[in-house]
C-alpha cells in the first residue's frame, strides 16, 4: 500500500529513480496503539475527541513555473477527499511560510483519522489513487509525509482561519534512543509555555521509510495568524525552548499554514 500513492511515473531521466524512491517512501508501517471513544459537542461546533487519532502530514514541491491551473487543480482534487468515509478532517492548499532553508515545500496536505485501517483505507481508495497519478506526481519535483498518534485534546478539525506550525524534527543519531523522551517532553509542554496555542498534536512518526529521517512530528494550533506572529515576537522564550533541544537534532523543518474557510472540513 502506498500513502499518497506514490507509485506513478515522473518525467524525463530521473523519472525511474523518482518513481522507486518514492514508492518505498510511501509504505505504511503500523504498529500497536490504544484507542478510545470520540464523544462529540453540539451539532454547531466541531467535533471533540478525548482519545488518540491518527495524524498525517504531507509536504508537496510543486515544480517550477507549473501553471496555476494545474496547481489549482490538484488543491481542489486532494481537498475533495474530505467526502471519503475514512476521513475526520483533511485541508490542503498553499504553505503560509517556510523557514526552513534546505527544503523549498510548497504546498501541505493535513488530515485525521480515527485509526491506522482508517488512513490505510484513504490512501487506498481509488479516488485517491487517481488524484495523486494525474494531479499531484505530474507537477510536484519531491514529496514527504510522517504519520504519528496522538493523544488530541479539542476540536477534531481546527476552525477556518486557524494558523498551524508544523514542525519535523530529525534526531542527531548519537541522540535517537535517549533524546526522544526528552524531545517529546519539551513540545508537550508547549501550551503551557505559549498560551496562544489552541491545540498541540505531537508524536512519533511510525512511517520512517517515507519521512526523510525525520522520526518526531508536531503541529501547534493558533486561533489566527496574529497569535502565531505574536509567538515569534517573544524572542526570549523561544529561544529558550530551543536551546534546550537543539543539541540532540540534526534537521528541522518548521512550515506555517493557514487554514482557508473552502478548505476547513469537520466529517
Amino acid at each position: 500500500m502506498t500513502c499518497l500513492c506514490l507509485r506513478a511515473n515522473s518525467v524525463v531521466s530521473t523519472s525511474l529513480k523518482l518513481k522507486d524512491n518514492l514508492s518505498r517512501a510511501f509504505v505504511l508501517q503500523p504498529k500497536p496503539y490504544n484507542l478510545k471513544l470520540f464523544c462529540s459537542s453540539s451539532s454547531t461546533s466541531p467535533a471533540k475527541m478525548s482519545a488518540q487519532i491518527i495524524e498525517h502530514i504531507v509536504l508537496f514541491k510543486v515544480k517550477d513555473e507549473t501553471e496555476s491551473s494545474k496547481i489549482n487543480s490538484m488543491i481542489s482534487n486532494l481537498n475533495g477527499l474530505t467526502s471519503l468515509n475514512q476521513v475526520l478532517h483533511l485541508t490542503a492548499g498553499p504553505i503560509h511560510s517556510n523557514r526552513s532553508s534546505a527544503f523549498s515545500f510548497t504546498h501541505m496536505l493535513h488530515s485525521r483519522y480515527k485509526t491506522k485501517e482508517d488512513l490505510k483505507g484513504y490512501a487506498d481508495h481509488p479516488e485517491h489513487l487517481k488524484i495523486v497519478k494525474e494531479s499531484v506526481l505530474p507537477i510536484c519535483d519531491d514529496l514527504m509525509a510522517v504519520d504519528w498518534v496522538s493523544n488530541l485534546d479539542g476540536p477534531v478539525a481546527p476552525l477556518a482561519g486557524a494558523a498551524m506550525r508544523v514542525t519535523l524534527l530529525k534526531l542527531k543519531e548519537s541522540s535517537e534512543d535517549a533524546g526522544k523522551g526528552q524531545i517529546l517532553g519539551i513540545i508537550g509542554s508547549m501550551k503551557d509555555t505559549f498560551p496562544s496555542v489552541n491545540q498541540i498534536s505531537f508524536g512519533e512518526n511510525f512511517s520512517p521509510a517515507r519521512a526523510k529521517g525525520f522520526s518526531i512530528a508536531s503541529i501547534a494550533v493558533f486561533p489566527g495568524l496574529n497569535e502565531l506572529d505574536a509567538l515569534d515576537s517573544n524572542s526570549e522564550v523561544v529561544k529558550a525552548q530551543k536551546d534546550k533541544a537543539r543539541d540532540l537534532l540534526e534537521s528541522v523543518i518548521v512550515v506555517d499554514y493557514v487554514i482557508s474557510p473552502s478548505q476547513a472540513a469537520n466529517l
